[in-house]
């Protein structure tokens, strides 16, 4: 990173972060892209972690390579950085995504989506109540209300009363589950950011991704059905954008109170279903008066997190 940017600059944090929203935003309709080029269907949970794993694992190789690169020496973990590794590979990548999926699978997607909206809201409870890195307070919580309102607004539009509060343990229990492995691991990230950053997370993104791998194909998931270059391209893709979104949100992390950088992803979801009218053709969803003001309850809660006269100190 350039020194001479400031990354406490409030305007600073919100490009950046609107930077990995978008490409997590993006992540949506690459995603479902992905499982048609792949031939893989919703309910296959274990090709689906082979998936997710092979992505992580090439975002970890994208990370790591670079670095190298601008180094001009190949960049292993430091001495004493083991524990830390293993730590967030699990929190960030295997735990989140293992329960995330087979949730899903027993969940409806709004429920998901909705569900998945909570994880602003505990990596903040977490990081104040839990790791202590800051206050919690009335703005921070109005902030997040607000935000998640808009969240719930977007993934309810359209959708019919039946079944909407119908909830299991094995599926919206296990998507909950993966939004607080989430905020741990933002946390995490929070605590070990100061030492390695871009090398804790090429690392444990290797680490988490081939876990994923061995447990997805160990389930007898495969990739074996992919239709074309085009689908290694994709995926080839979605490493990247996991490598850049991630770790500039370290960095992030790094330099700023976890609250003012987290709730920028209440803009993931939105980018989402703007992205995904765009490229999968979904626009009566997307461009409706909920998503209007689902935009506008996000950018509010954004605001007044980030808004008070004194910012805390990290």
């Amino acid at each position: 990173m350039n020194k001479k940017i400031n990354l406490t600059d409030i305007r600073v944090v919100m490009f950046l972060a609107g930077v990995c929203c978008f490409l997590w935003g993006s992540a949506t309709p690459a995603i479902k892209t992905g499982y048609r080029l792949f031939q893989i269907d919703s309910a296959d949970t274990s090709s689906i972690l082979l998936f997710a794993g092979t992505r992580f694992f090439l975002a970890g190789i994208l990370v790591i390579a670079w670095h190298s690169l601008t180094s001009r020496k190949w960049i292993f973990p430091p001495r004493g950085s083991a524990l830390a590794i293993v730590q967030l590979a699990l929190s960030q990548t295997i735990l989140q995504y293992v329960f995330f999926y087979v949730g899903l699978s027993h969940a409806t997607g709004v429920h998901g989506a909705i569900i998945t909206g909570t994880n602003v809201f505990f990596s903040i409870l977490f990081a104040s109540l839990v790791f202590r890195y800051e206050t919690l307070n009335v703005r921070k919580i109005a902030g997040c209300l607000l935000g998640f309102a808009g969240i719930v607004i977007v993934n309810l539009a359209g959708a019919g009363s039946e079944g909407l509060f119908d909830v299991s343990f094995l599926g919206e229990g296990f998507v909950l589950l993966a939004q607080i492995f989430y905020a741990v691991s933002s946390a995490l990230v929070k605590k070990y950011s100061g030492q390695f950053v871009v090398t804790l997370s090429g690392y444990q993104f290797m680490l988490g991704g081939l876990a994923l791998m061995a447990i997805g194909a160990g389930l007898g998931g495969t990739l074996a059905g992919a239709t074309g270059s085009s689908a290694y391209v994709l995926l080839l893709y979605m490493g990247f954008l996991s490598a850049v979104a991630y770790t500039l949100w370290g960095v992030l992390l790094k330099y700023n109170p976890v609250s003012r950088v987290t709730i920028f992803g209440f803009m993931n979801p939105m980018f989402g279903v703007l992205l995904s009218a765009v490229f999968l053709g979904e626009s009566g969803q997307a461009l409706t008066w909920n998503t209007l003001a689902a935009l506008i309850l996000v950018s509010l809660g954004i605001y007044v997190v980030n808004g008070g006269k004194a910012q805390e100190k990290s």
